[in-house]
Protein backbone atom coordinates (compact mmCIF):
# COMPACT_ATOMS: atom_id res chain seq x y z
CA UNK A 1 0.00 0.00 0.00
CA UNK A 2 1.29 3.45 -0.90
CA UNK A 3 1.13 6.40 1.45
CA UNK A 4 -1.24 8.18 -0.94
CA UNK A 5 -3.76 5.35 -0.54
CA UNK A 6 -3.76 5.90 3.22
CA UNK A 7 -4.06 9.64 2.64
CA UNK A 8 -7.24 9.08 0.61
CA UNK A 9 -8.73 7.28 3.62
CA UNK A 10 -7.65 10.10 5.94
CA UNK A 11 -9.30 12.64 3.66
CA UNK A 12 -12.47 10.58 3.75
CA UNK A 13 -12.36 10.92 7.55
CA UNK A 14 -11.37 14.61 7.52
CA UNK A 15 -11.65 16.35 4.11
CA UNK A 16 -8.92 18.97 3.82
CA UNK A 17 -11.49 21.45 2.51
CA UNK A 18 -13.07 21.43 5.98
CA UNK A 19 -9.93 22.95 7.53
CA UNK A 20 -9.73 26.59 8.55
CA UNK A 21 -7.84 28.93 6.21
CA UNK A 22 -5.15 29.65 8.82
CA UNK A 23 -4.35 25.98 9.31
CA UNK A 24 -1.67 23.75 7.77
CA UNK A 25 -3.12 20.30 7.18
CA UNK A 26 -2.42 17.36 4.91
CA UNK A 27 0.92 15.82 3.97
CA UNK A 28 3.57 18.04 5.57
CA UNK A 29 6.68 15.92 5.00
CA UNK A 30 7.40 12.97 2.73
CA UNK A 31 6.59 11.42 -0.63
CA UNK A 32 3.03 10.18 -1.08
CA UNK A 33 4.17 7.65 -3.69
CA UNK A 34 6.35 5.79 -1.19
CA UNK A 35 5.31 2.33 -0.01
CA UNK A 36 3.84 2.48 3.50
CA UNK A 37 5.38 0.20 6.11
CA UNK A 38 3.09 1.21 8.97
CA UNK A 39 1.15 4.13 10.43
CA UNK A 40 1.82 5.66 13.84
CA UNK A 41 -0.98 7.91 15.09
CA UNK A 42 -0.15 10.62 17.62
CA UNK A 43 -1.28 13.94 19.00
CA UNK A 44 1.92 15.88 18.27
CA UNK A 45 4.68 14.72 15.92
CA UNK A 46 7.55 15.51 18.29
CA UNK A 47 11.08 14.11 17.96
CA UNK A 48 10.26 11.41 20.52
CA UNK A 49 7.33 10.31 18.37
CA UNK A 50 9.57 10.10 15.29
CA UNK A 51 11.91 7.91 17.37
CA UNK A 52 8.94 5.71 18.23
CA UNK A 53 8.00 5.46 14.55
CA UNK A 54 11.53 4.36 13.69
CA UNK A 55 11.49 1.64 16.34
CA UNK A 56 8.06 0.41 15.26
CA UNK A 57 8.88 0.52 11.52
CA UNK A 58 6.23 3.10 10.67
CA UNK A 59 7.14 5.48 7.84
CA UNK A 60 3.91 7.49 8.12
CA UNK A 61 3.11 9.51 11.22
CA UNK A 62 -0.45 10.82 11.38
CA UNK A 63 -0.69 13.65 13.90
CA UNK A 64 -3.53 15.82 15.08
CA UNK A 65 -1.58 19.06 15.50
CA UNK A 66 0.60 20.04 12.52
CA UNK A 67 4.27 20.09 13.53
CA UNK A 68 4.76 22.63 10.72
CA UNK A 69 2.27 25.40 11.35
CA UNK A 70 4.04 28.44 9.92
CA UNK A 71 6.90 28.69 7.45
CA UNK A 72 10.47 27.71 8.31
CA UNK A 73 13.24 29.99 7.04
CA UNK A 74 16.01 27.81 8.43
CA UNK A 75 16.26 24.17 9.48
CA UNK A 76 19.21 23.96 11.84
CA UNK A 77 17.77 21.89 14.68
CA UNK A 78 17.67 24.80 17.10
CA UNK A 79 14.11 24.09 18.27
CA UNK A 80 11.71 21.18 18.73
CA UNK A 81 10.01 21.74 15.37
CA UNK A 82 13.23 21.74 13.35
CA UNK A 83 14.61 18.72 15.20
CA UNK A 84 11.47 16.72 14.45
CA UNK A 85 11.49 17.73 10.78
CA UNK A 86 15.18 16.85 10.38
CA UNK A 87 14.75 13.43 11.99
CA UNK A 88 11.68 12.63 9.88
CA UNK A 89 13.44 13.56 6.63
CA UNK A 90 16.63 11.67 7.54
CA UNK A 91 14.60 8.52 8.20
CA UNK A 92 12.20 8.83 5.23
CA UNK A 93 9.20 9.26 7.52
CA UNK A 94 6.17 11.12 6.19
CA UNK A 95 4.07 13.33 8.46
CA UNK A 96 0.38 14.01 7.85
CA UNK A 97 -1.75 16.37 9.97
CA UNK A 98 -5.55 16.55 10.27
CA UNK A 99 -6.18 19.33 12.86
CA UNK A 100 -9.11 21.63 11.95
CA UNK A 101 -10.17 19.37 9.08
CA UNK A 102 -11.23 16.98 11.83
CA UNK A 103 -12.27 19.80 14.19
CA UNK A 104 -14.92 20.89 11.70
CA UNK A 105 -16.27 17.41 10.91
CA UNK A 106 -19.59 16.51 12.52
CA UNK A 107 -18.10 13.22 13.73
CA UNK A 108 -14.74 14.73 14.61
CA UNK A 109 -13.03 16.28 17.61
CA UNK A 110 -16.06 17.86 19.25
CA UNK A 111 -18.35 14.87 18.67
CA UNK A 112 -15.65 12.73 20.30
CA UNK A 113 -15.66 15.24 23.20
CA UNK A 114 -19.47 15.03 23.47
CA UNK A 115 -19.46 11.23 23.31
CA UNK A 116 -16.91 11.06 26.13
CA UNK A 117 -19.37 13.01 28.29
CA UNK A 118 -22.41 11.05 27.10
CA UNK A 119 -24.10 14.10 25.56
CA UNK A 120 -27.13 13.63 23.32
CA UNK A 121 -29.00 15.81 20.77
CA UNK A 122 -25.71 17.12 19.46
CA UNK A 123 -25.39 19.85 16.84
CA UNK A 124 -22.67 22.19 15.57
CA UNK A 125 -22.03 25.30 17.68
CA UNK A 126 -20.60 27.51 14.90
CA UNK A 127 -21.71 26.22 11.48
CA UNK A 128 -19.26 26.86 8.64
CA UNK A 129 -20.12 29.77 6.36
CA UNK A 130 -19.42 30.37 2.65
CA UNK A 131 -19.11 26.65 2.06
CA UNK A 132 -22.21 25.83 0.02
CA UNK A 133 -22.71 26.34 -3.71
CA UNK A 134 -25.66 25.76 -5.99
CA UNK A 135 -25.72 24.25 -9.46
CA UNK A 136 -28.51 25.02 -11.90
CA UNK A 137 -28.67 23.15 -15.20
CA UNK A 138 -31.19 22.28 -17.92
CA UNK A 139 -31.81 19.11 -19.89
CA UNK A 140 -34.52 17.19 -21.73
CA UNK A 141 -36.90 15.04 -19.64
CA UNK A 142 -35.40 11.81 -21.02
CA UNK A 143 -31.98 12.74 -19.61
CA UNK A 144 -33.12 14.25 -16.31
CA UNK A 145 -33.11 11.15 -14.09
CA UNK A 146 -29.72 9.90 -15.30
CA UNK A 147 -28.16 13.34 -14.89
CA UNK A 148 -29.70 13.97 -11.50
CA UNK A 149 -28.51 10.61 -10.13
CA UNK A 150 -25.00 11.24 -11.42
CA UNK A 151 -24.92 14.57 -9.58
CA UNK A 152 -26.14 12.86 -6.42
CA UNK A 153 -23.42 10.21 -6.74
CA UNK A 154 -20.84 12.99 -7.04
CA UNK A 155 -21.97 14.45 -3.71
CA UNK A 156 -24.58 17.01 -4.70
CA UNK A 157 -27.97 17.27 -3.07
CA UNK A 158 -27.13 16.80 0.61
CA UNK A 159 -28.96 19.14 2.98
CA UNK A 160 -28.53 18.45 6.70
CA UNK A 161 -29.75 14.91 7.37
CA UNK A 162 -31.21 14.50 3.86
CA UNK A 163 -29.60 13.24 0.65
CA UNK A 164 -30.63 13.32 -3.02
CA UNK A 165 -32.24 16.74 -2.59
CA UNK A 166 -33.06 18.69 -5.76
CA UNK A 167 -35.66 21.01 -7.22
CA UNK A 168 -36.99 20.29 -10.70
CA UNK A 169 -39.20 22.48 -12.83
CA UNK A 170 -40.47 22.28 -16.40
CA UNK A 171 -39.99 24.94 -19.06
CA UNK A 172 -39.22 25.60 -22.70
CA UNK A 173 -35.63 25.92 -23.84
CA UNK A 174 -34.65 27.46 -27.17
CA UNK A 175 -31.47 27.42 -29.26
CA UNK A 176 -30.13 27.56 -32.81
CA UNK A 177 -26.78 26.05 -33.73
CA UNK A 178 -24.24 27.66 -36.07
CA UNK A 179 -22.10 26.01 -38.78
CA UNK A 180 -19.79 24.50 -36.15
CA UNK A 181 -22.55 22.95 -34.04
CA UNK A 182 -23.61 19.34 -33.83
CA UNK A 183 -26.96 19.45 -32.01
CA UNK A 184 -28.45 16.32 -30.46
CA UNK A 185 -31.93 17.61 -31.22
CA UNK A 186 -32.67 19.53 -34.42
CA UNK A 187 -30.33 20.65 -37.20
CA UNK A 188 -27.79 23.41 -37.71
CA UNK A 189 -29.40 26.82 -38.26
CA UNK A 190 -32.74 25.42 -37.08
CA UNK A 191 -34.51 27.32 -34.31
CA UNK A 192 -35.45 24.66 -31.75
CA UNK A 193 -38.00 24.90 -28.98
CA UNK A 194 -37.76 21.95 -26.62
CA UNK A 195 -39.37 20.96 -23.35
CA UNK A 196 -36.67 20.96 -20.68
CA UNK A 197 -36.26 20.18 -17.00
CA UNK A 198 -34.45 22.70 -14.83
CA UNK A 199 -32.45 20.88 -12.13
CA UNK A 200 -31.18 22.70 -9.03
CA UNK A 201 -28.87 21.08 -6.48
CA UNK A 202 -26.60 22.35 -3.71
CA UNK A 203 -23.14 20.99 -2.91
CA UNK A 204 -20.10 21.62 -0.71
CA UNK A 205 -17.68 23.88 -2.53
CA UNK A 206 -14.72 21.47 -2.53
CA UNK A 207 -16.81 19.06 -4.63
CA UNK A 208 -17.18 21.50 -7.53
CA UNK A 209 -14.76 19.78 -9.94
CA UNK A 210 -16.32 16.39 -9.21
CA UNK A 211 -19.83 17.81 -9.71
CA UNK A 212 -18.91 19.44 -13.03
CA UNK A 213 -17.29 16.23 -14.25
CA UNK A 214 -20.51 14.34 -13.50
CA UNK A 215 -22.52 17.06 -15.24
CA UNK A 216 -20.50 17.02 -18.46
CA UNK A 217 -20.17 13.22 -18.57
CA UNK A 218 -23.89 12.59 -18.18
CA UNK A 219 -25.53 15.49 -20.00
CA UNK A 220 -26.96 14.78 -23.42
CA UNK A 221 -26.30 18.21 -24.97
CA UNK A 222 -23.20 19.18 -26.94
CA UNK A 223 -23.07 22.50 -25.08
CA UNK A 224 -24.14 22.22 -21.45
CA UNK A 225 -25.96 25.24 -20.03
CA UNK A 226 -25.35 25.63 -16.30
CA UNK A 227 -24.84 28.21 -13.56
CA UNK A 228 -23.02 27.98 -10.23
CA UNK A 229 -23.84 30.31 -7.34
CA UNK A 230 -22.19 30.95 -3.99
CA UNK A 231 -24.79 30.68 -1.21
CA UNK A 232 -24.90 32.52 2.09
CA UNK A 233 -26.48 29.51 3.80
CA UNK A 234 -24.45 27.99 6.62
CA UNK A 235 -23.61 24.30 6.55
CA UNK A 236 -25.24 22.94 9.68
CA UNK A 237 -23.19 19.72 9.60
CA UNK A 238 -19.75 21.31 9.36
CA UNK A 239 -18.20 23.74 11.80
CA UNK A 240 -16.44 24.37 15.08
CA UNK A 241 -17.67 23.34 18.49
CA UNK A 242 -20.74 21.35 19.41
CA UNK A 243 -23.78 21.58 21.66
CA UNK A 244 -25.32 18.63 23.47
CA UNK A 245 -27.42 17.73 26.47
CA UNK A 246 -26.94 15.60 29.55
CA UNK A 247 -29.48 12.85 30.14
CA UNK A 248 -29.97 14.09 33.70
CA UNK A 249 -29.13 17.61 34.95
CA UNK A 250 -26.23 17.87 37.39
CA UNK A 251 -25.08 20.46 39.88
CA UNK A 252 -22.17 22.62 38.75
CA UNK A 253 -19.69 21.04 41.16
CA UNK A 254 -20.80 17.50 40.38
CA UNK A 255 -20.60 18.24 36.67
CA UNK A 256 -17.05 19.58 36.88
CA UNK A 257 -15.96 16.51 38.85
CA UNK A 258 -17.65 14.37 36.20
CA UNK A 259 -15.78 16.20 33.42
CA UNK A 260 -12.50 15.94 35.30
CA UNK A 261 -12.93 12.18 35.56
CA UNK A 262 -14.12 11.55 31.99
CA UNK A 263 -11.52 13.78 30.32
CA UNK A 264 -8.75 12.80 32.77
CA UNK A 265 -8.05 16.44 33.50
CA UNK A 266 -5.57 17.14 36.29
CA UNK A 267 -6.73 20.73 36.71
CA UNK A 268 -9.88 22.65 35.84
CA UNK A 269 -10.32 26.44 35.88
CA UNK A 270 -13.79 27.93 35.77
CA UNK A 271 -15.79 31.12 36.14
CA UNK A 272 -18.01 31.82 39.15
CA UNK A 273 -20.69 29.26 39.96
CA UNK A 274 -24.21 30.46 39.13
CA UNK A 275 -25.93 27.90 41.37
CA UNK A 276 -27.96 26.58 38.45
CA UNK A 277 -28.21 22.96 37.25
CA UNK A 278 -26.19 21.92 34.20
CA UNK A 279 -28.20 20.42 31.35
CA UNK A 280 -27.21 22.05 28.05
CA UNK A 281 -23.48 21.87 27.31
CA UNK A 282 -21.25 23.46 24.65
CA UNK A 283 -17.79 22.07 23.92
CA UNK A 284 -14.92 23.16 21.72
CA UNK A 285 -11.72 21.14 21.78
CA UNK A 286 -8.52 23.16 21.88
CA UNK A 287 -8.35 26.95 22.06
CA UNK A 288 -11.97 28.11 22.09
CA UNK A 289 -12.12 31.61 23.56
CA UNK A 290 -13.38 32.98 20.22
CA UNK A 291 -16.59 30.96 20.70
CA UNK A 292 -17.61 32.36 24.10
CA UNK A 293 -20.27 34.66 22.63
CA UNK A 294 -21.58 31.88 20.39
CA UNK A 295 -22.03 29.66 23.43
CA UNK A 296 -23.86 32.44 25.28
CA UNK A 297 -26.15 33.01 22.30
CA UNK A 298 -26.88 29.28 22.22
CA UNK A 299 -28.11 29.65 25.82
CA UNK A 300 -26.01 26.79 27.15
CA UNK A 301 -25.48 26.22 30.85
CA UNK A 302 -21.75 25.59 30.48
CA UNK A 303 -19.03 25.97 27.85
CA UNK A 304 -16.06 23.60 28.01
CA UNK A 305 -12.89 24.55 26.13
CA UNK A 306 -9.21 25.39 26.76
CA UNK A 307 -6.52 28.08 26.77
CA UNK A 308 -8.66 30.78 28.38
CA UNK A 309 -6.93 33.94 29.60
CA UNK A 310 -7.66 35.72 32.86
CA UNK A 311 -9.96 38.42 31.49
CA UNK A 312 -11.86 36.00 29.25
CA UNK A 313 -13.48 34.41 32.27
CA UNK A 314 -15.34 37.71 32.77
CA UNK A 315 -16.90 37.26 29.31
CA UNK A 316 -19.20 34.58 30.69
CA UNK A 317 -21.17 37.59 32.03
CA UNK A 318 -22.90 35.38 34.62
CA UNK A 319 -24.94 33.84 31.79
CA UNK A 320 -23.17 30.48 31.78
CA UNK A 321 -20.37 28.59 33.48
CA UNK A 322 -17.11 28.95 31.52
CA UNK A 323 -14.60 26.12 31.98
CA UNK A 324 -11.02 25.53 30.87
CA UNK A 325 -10.16 21.82 31.13
CA UNK A 326 -6.78 21.97 29.36
CA UNK A 327 -5.89 21.90 25.66
CA UNK A 328 -4.56 18.35 25.46
CA UNK A 329 -7.33 17.07 27.72
CA UNK A 330 -10.09 18.52 25.53
CA UNK A 331 -8.68 16.66 22.50
CA UNK A 332 -7.54 13.61 24.45
CA UNK A 333 -9.43 10.90 22.56
CA UNK A 334 -8.85 12.24 19.04
CA UNK A 335 -5.90 9.98 18.22
CA UNK A 336 -7.89 6.94 19.42
CA UNK A 337 -10.66 7.91 17.00
CA UNK A 338 -8.19 8.19 14.11
CA UNK A 339 -6.73 4.75 14.89
CA UNK A 340 -10.17 3.15 15.07
CA UNK A 341 -11.21 4.76 11.78
CA UNK A 342 -8.08 3.60 9.96
CA UNK A 343 -8.32 0.06 11.32
CA UNK A 344 -11.90 -0.24 10.06
CA UNK A 345 -10.97 1.09 6.63
CA UNK A 346 -7.58 -0.63 6.31
CA UNK A 347 -7.74 -3.95 8.17
CA UNK A 348 -4.68 -6.22 8.21
CA UNK A 349 -2.30 -3.26 8.10
CA UNK A 350 -0.08 -1.86 10.85
CA UNK A 351 -2.02 1.01 12.43
CA UNK A 352 -0.40 1.84 15.78
CA UNK A 353 -1.46 4.21 18.55
CA UNK A 354 1.51 6.20 19.83
CA UNK A 355 2.47 5.56 23.43
CA UNK A 356 4.12 8.97 23.78
CA UNK A 357 2.37 11.51 26.01
CA UNK A 358 3.04 14.79 24.20
CA UNK A 359 1.10 17.04 26.59
CA UNK A 360 3.59 19.86 27.39
CA UNK A 361 1.56 21.02 30.42
CA UNK A 362 2.40 19.41 33.76
CA UNK A 363 0.56 19.74 37.08
CA UNK A 364 1.98 19.71 40.59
Amino acid sequence: MKIKEIISVLEEMAPLAYAEDFDNVGLLIGNQDSEATGVLVCHDALESVIDEAIVKNCNLVVCFHPILFSGLKKITGKNYVERSVIKAIRNDIAIYAVHTALDNHQDGVNKIFCDALGLTKTKILIPKQNFIKKLVTYTIPENAEKLRNALFDAGAGTIGNYENCSFNSKGIGTYMGNEHSNPKIGERFEFVESEEIKIEVTFEKHLENKILKALFNNHIYEEVAYEIYDLKNVNQNIGLGMIGELHVPMSEKDFLNFVKEKMQSEGIRHSAFLNKPIKKVAVLGGSGSFAINSAIQAQVDVFLTADLKYHQFYEAENQMLLVDIGHFESERYTKNYIVDFLIKKIPNFAIILSEENTNPVKYL
